[in-house]
């Protein structure tokens, strides 16, 4: 009898050892003259329980986890005999809570599929979406999407199908279709475990945009820190290529559109939109003013759409299942799921994709099961590094993009950050500064001298010289900062810092009403 087993193939799998874990499944199973398949999956989400192993049972999978190499062995005798009766046994992988409970329509396919094969891609659902867009007249995929109310998942949350009908009217010999895999935030990994778990449904997603908008050609600027990333979807783009859903004449249909692999610069700005478009071009990564928007003069001077991985992966679904089934998730203007990621100091790490609507109270105990300290969670930071740090009475607040504004916070790329009562608030206050000081591109004085100004002035505060003088003065020169930065790293520094100041002032020893002092 011929078994199979799913070993995940993702970052964070290989940096716990799936790689070996792997390779001994196969040693130890011809040892035994066990005929052992073993499919290298994406990841599940479900971090705490890496490197996850998952047997093909006629019921459905059964998942192990944490699976290490000492327990190959048992797992085999398990397999063979009573595969559910094994101590990392967390039965059908499909009924774990975690899992069971979420909406996943655009990671549906990731940990379930292989993700370089087409004939399983296409097996579930894959290039549903493009065949249906390759029937239909530019300005009708525009429309759907539209009514979609699918809005950019890479922080700004801008109106996709808006962005995406002002290439279409902007006349032009060439456009372009840019991904923005640059994955820099905090705490995120949604855009490379989508990557490395289900490449076809971003090479899908671009496609569609490019039918859509009248771009032939896409560039997909990868981040540096993701070589295996990069390595799955330059496979999965000759793959798309050979099969003819990538170049020239799509399946026949006499439309064109390729798409170009980029190794990121190495830098946070280079996730800022123009800034990225600079890099594309060969330059160093500075942020250009605007207008013109990049929809208008972007790339080579070119209309262009520029979405990240999320936003364009989402694509597909939409298209194949009509912009109503998507529309009906979430609540007020924040439609459809966004992929919620657990990270920092909480029990069951992972993503969590959920229609908008749920609190980051639910998200953070009905799936991430509390602190992984076990101590009490005291602030939670949404948003990658510029986002606000929450305190309790802010947790019930719906996840939503309206919503997160009126506390002066943001969803951003949907980062998580938790942190417990062992926190020094006043010390993540002078790191935000510090962050944006070195990852500044330099070109507006806000952000480049506002963030050195910033950092001298919490260590001033937290140095207890001239506490209150000091505070007011670091909420004038947020003022600066959130007024006058050309981009969003120095526009959006001041978030965690006044939010640190303003929900925690004990850790800056300053009293409440000192800490909430708001300038004019």
């Amino acid at each position: 009898m011929r078994h199979t087993l799913y070993i995940p193939l993702d970052t964070s799998a290989l940096a716990l050892g799936a790689d070996g874990l792997a390779s001994h499944f196969q040693a130890r199973a011809a040892r035994r003259g066990l005929s052992l398949h073993i499919v290298r999956n994406g990841s599940r989400g479900l971090s705490w329980l890496e490197p996850l192993v998952e047997l093909d049972t006629p019921a459905g999978r059964i998942a192990y986890g944490p699976v290490q190499a000492d327990d190959v062995d048992s797992l085999l005798d398990a397999i063979t005999s009573h595969p559910g009766q094994h101590p990392l046994c967390h039965g059908p992988t499909a009924d774990i809570p975690f899992l069971k409970n979420q909406e996943r329509l655009t990671f549906a396919r990731v940990g379930i599929t292989d993700p370089l094969s087409i004939p399983d891609y296409l097996a579930h659902g894959g290039f549903a979406g493009l065949r249906q867009a390759l029937g239909m007249a530019p300005a009708a995929i525009v429309t759907c999407i539209t009514e979609s109310g699918l809005r950019g998942r890479g922080g700004a949350a801008f109106p996709t199908g808006i962005k995406w009908r002002t290439v279409l009217q902007t006349p032009a010999p060439q456009k372009y279709i840019v991904c923005n895999a640059d994955e820099g935030d905090s705490g995120t990994f949604s855009d490379r475990m989508l990557m490395e778990g289900d490449p076809y449904a971003l090479i899908e997603g671009m496609t569609i945009a490019g039918l859509a908008t009248g771009a032939t050609r896409g560039y997909l600027y990868v981040r540096s820190e993701y070589p295996q990333a990069e390595n799955i979807l330059s496979q999965a783009l000759a793959a798309a290529r050979a099969a003819h859903w990538l170049g020239d004449n799509l399946q026949g249909s006499g439309h064109d559109f390729d798409i170009e692999l980029r190794r990121g610069a190495g830098a946070y700005i280079c996730g800022e939109e123009t800034a990225l478009l600079e890099s594309l071009e060969g330059r160093r990564g500075l942020v250009r003013a605007k207008p013109p928007l990049p929809a208008i003069r972007g790339l080579f001077g070119c209309p262009t759409v520029i979405n990240n991985v999320i936003s364009l992966a989402t694509v597909p679904f939409i298209l194949a299942q009509g912009a109503a089934a998507y529309r009906d998730y979430g609540m007020g203007k924040s439609r459809g799921t966004l992929p919620f990621q657990l990270a920092g100091n909480i029990r069951q790490g992972g993503l969590v994709e959920k229609a908008f609507g749920l609190t980051l109270r639910e998200l953070l105990f009905d799936y991430g099961a509390g602190s992984r300290s076990g101590r009490p969670l005291r602030a939670i930071q949404v948003g990658g590094p510029l986002g606000a740090y929450l305190p309790e009475s802010q947790w019930d607040t719906p996840l939503d993009y309206e919503a997160f504004i009126q506390i002066s916070a943001m969803l951003g790329h949907g980062g998580v950050v938790a942190f417990d009562d062992t926190v020094d608030m006043a010390a993540l206050a002078q790191y935000a500064m510090e962050f944006c000081a070195i990852e500044s591109c330099g070109k507006c004085t806000p952000c480049r001298i506002g963030s050195v100004r910033g950092q001298e002035i919490v260590q001033k505060i937290r140095a207890d010289e001239h506490r209150e003088n000091q505070a007011a003065l670091l909420h004038d020169l947020c003022d600066t900062m959130m007024a006058g930065s050309l981009c969003a790293l120095g526009g959006m520094t001041p978030y965690p810092v006044l939010s640190a100041l303003r929900h925690f002032p004990e850790d800056f020893g300053l009293a409440p009403s000192t800490a909430a002092l708001q300038t004019a």
